[in-house]
């Protein structure tokens, strides 16, 4: 009894972590490749469209924020009562578009959701990858036996960021929040294995909202506009994305992150039934699978009515696979996000 007691408090008889839920929430105005074709004659819609696979995406409200739409997609994970609320001993928000400076918008939703005081809140900073590393850090947190349950919000309002003359950006993001709840019980699915992270900060400037924080505070001559060589429109208020950079990137960075999560695991692409990556554009996921010669029946797609919904992106795929039941028991996803930062992230996901 001492020595299973010893063991129960190093970790050794703990339970997996797992993904006992997931929910998603969208804004309700929807916004067309029609309407930005109406708008813009010039920004040829159908070509756009065939590339991206993106024909609509989801607009939050002026005075709706990434927290608003986080808090709805916990609302409804938490009206599932899948555990109960006192259970939940930590809450994670990764959103590139806060409320404020400060305090922590994690700190506010503690207090609108109802959760206990007894629970840990911390916002965290991350872009399309910030959906795995708020998996892993949720996975530590459990499996380490310090907390019992992790609730991870993400949520984005990209669009708040974009000048509506910019179709680099404007064509491809929409808004949206995912909920996901991370616990030990035995019952779920949606074990939460290996990891690999990285980051290569070289990337900062390639997608970047350059003015409105401490190293560049928006001013009269930050919000001036310009058009860029392409014809986009912009000021420095606005988000920036160098495209064939950011794909340069990701088909330099994804297949390896693939390769050596499959070797760390000692897995093979066969034994993965589905591949979840971030929902960028069809055309770069296309690529990606190609250049890791995975067949495209295995690469998961929601994006077409959605958007890039940036950290929300993954979890509100993953939400769809489960609702639909293409994921079924005991099949393997992997998790594979990557972009501003540069960060990328993957996981298994053994269902």
């Amino acid at each position: 009894m001492r020595l299973c007691g010893k063991l129960r408090r190093l970790g050794g008889l703990r339970m997996p972590a797992r993904i006992l839920g997931v929910e998603y929430h969208l804004p309700e105005k929807i916004e067309t490749n029609e309407d930005l074709a109406k708008e813009n004659p010039e920004w040829q819609m159908t070509k756009i469209n065939a590339k991206s696979g993106i024909r609509a995406r989801r607009i939050a409200a002026e005075d709706e924020t990434a927290s608003d739409l986080g808090y709805q997609a916990a609302r409804k994970l938490l009206d599932r009562e899948i555990v109960d609320v006192d259970t939940i001993d930590f809450l994670l928000l990764c959103t590139q578009c806060p409320d404020h400076y400060l305090p922590s918008a994690a700190c506010t939703l503690q207090h609108r959701l109802g959760l206990g005081k007894h629970t840990g809140a911390l916002d965290f900073n991350l872009g399309c990858s910030g959906y795995v590393y708020g998996l892993y850090m949720a996975k530590n947190f459990v499996q380490s036996g310090s907390m019992r349950n992790v609730l991870l919000i993400t949520a984005d309002t990209y669009t708040k960021y974009i000048n509506p003359k910019d179709r680099t950006v404007r064509t491809l993001f929409g808004d949206g929040a995912a909920a996901t709840l991370i616990g030990a019980d035995g019952n779920g699915r949606g074990i939460i294995d290996e990891f690999i992270l990285g980051t290569d900060g070289a990337g900062t400037n390639d997608l970047i909202v350059p003015s409105g924080c401490l190293r560049v505070p928006q001013s009269d001559e930050t919000s001036q506009e310009f058009t860029d060589t392409s014809g986009c429109v912009r000021s420095r208020d606005n988000l920036f994305m160098d495209g064939h950079a950011v794909y340069s990137f990701a088909i330099n960075t994804v297949p390896r992150t693939i390769e050596a999560l499959l070797k760390k695991t000692r897995l093979a692409k066969d034994d993965i039934d589905w591949f979840v990556y971030h929902q960028a554009n069809k055309f770069m996921l296309c690529d990606l699978a190609k250049e890791s010669q995975i067949p495209w029946k295995k690469v998961s797609l929601f994006m077409k009515d959605v958007g890039n919904t940036v950290s929300s992106s993954i979890p509100i795929t993953l939400a769809n696979q489960i609702t639909t039941k293409k994921i079924k028991p005991g099949q393997k996803a992997m998790l594979i996000g990557f972009g501003v930062g540069y960060s990328w992230g993957a996981c298994i996901i053994d269902w």
